[in-house]
């Protein structure tokens, strides 16, 4: 995971607690159709945060699977 993967993860979980906040807000003045509709744009959000994560997680461990296919352990019993 690179530096920038960081940044990107960090950057769209701000907007998603951004969203969030702004669902709350609308919530509790009772503007409950608008809070609804904050509340998809939240989930969707949410999703794509969700799934960013999961695809940096899935390229460090493909690289991790790669790093050792290419640099098995030595064998300890010397055999």
């Amino acid at each position: 995971m690179t530096s920038v993967d960081c940044l990107l993860l960090d950057a769209k979980h701000a907007i998603l607690d951004d969203h969030h906040r702004k669902f709350q807000v609308l919530h509790d003045e009772g503007r409950l159709d608008e809070a609804m509709m904050q509340f998809h744009v939240t989930l969707s959000c949410a999703s794509d945060v969700l799934s960013d994560a999961l695809r940096l997680l899935d390229d460090m461990l493909e690289a991790h699977r790669q790093a050792a296919l290419l640099n098995p352990p030595s064998d300890p019993s010397g055999n």
